[in-house]
């Protein structure tokens, strides 16, 4: 679903990306470590076709990012380290309003079922975003891609401010929508998650992927220790 061919940006004689060579196939999901500067914004921008490649290739679904960023941004969902929501709606009217700006409308039985999907309890469906926590915003976010039927879904900082129930509770649900055949790209900066959510994991050093494993193979000391000596 998402693939990376060479991926490089540069600004002037900086490298934020270097030669990256990435494939996320459907039912995978792939963790990007580093620190911050290490790149993994820029490959999430990338692939959102908010910037332009310097050389190299950003493909979705086969498809080249650019110039095609608009045909592209129908197989992708994003979900940002803050879900921007419109505080004075409810979580249905939120679901509701950013679904038919993808083109999608449901009856409100089905967008109160797309947000119980996405972990929302039922009773705060009616009550209004701006009394939400960050980690129910954050399952308005997974709704929305839900409800645009998404076959990538990207996110950048997903459980940081989370507390350790909200984590679990996304983590879980990161895990079912990868069942149902999502491909899901995360960059964070939580080693244990990543452990524990991925299949796959890479680690970023000053734009380039330095390490790829395989999560079956690695504890999460092994791959905090790992990180350690690589940053």
């Amino acid at each position: 679903m998402l693939q990376a061919i060479g991926l490089t940006k540069s600004y002037g004689e900086h490298t934020a990306l270097d030669a990256l060579n990435l494939t996320i196939n459907k039912g995978e999901i792939f963790c990007l470590l580093g620190q911050n500067g290490a790149g993994k914004t820029t490959t999430i921008n990338l692939f959102l076709g908010f910037t332009s490649a310097t050389s190299g290739s950003a493909k979705i679904n086969g498809i080249e990012v650019r110039p095609n960023d608009i045909a592209t941004k129908k197989f992708i969902a994003y979900i940002p380290e803050v879900v921007m929501l419109y505080g004075n709606l409810t979580g249905v009217e939120n679901l509701d309003f950013f679904s038919r700006l993808a083109g999608f409308t449901y009856p409100p039985d089905q967008l109160s079922d797309l947000l119980t999907r996405a972990g929302l309890q039922h009773e705060a469906h009616p009550t209004k975003v701006g009394t939400y926590s960050k980690g129910m915003r954050q399952k308005v976010g997974i709704a929305i891609a839900l409800a645009k039927n998404a076959d990538a879904i990207l996110m950048d900082e997903p459980t940081s401010g989370l507390d350790p129930k909200a984590t679990a509770e996304f983590t879980t649900i990161c895990k079912n929508m990868a069942a149902e055949g999502k491909a899901i790209f995360m960059a964070t900066h939580d080693i244990f998650n990543a452990v524990n959510v991925a299949s796959h994991i890479g680690i970023m050093k000053s734009g380039k992927l330095v390490h790829t494993l395989n999560t079956v193979d690695i504890t999460a000391t092994g791959l905090q220790n790992l990180y350690l000596e690589t940053i």
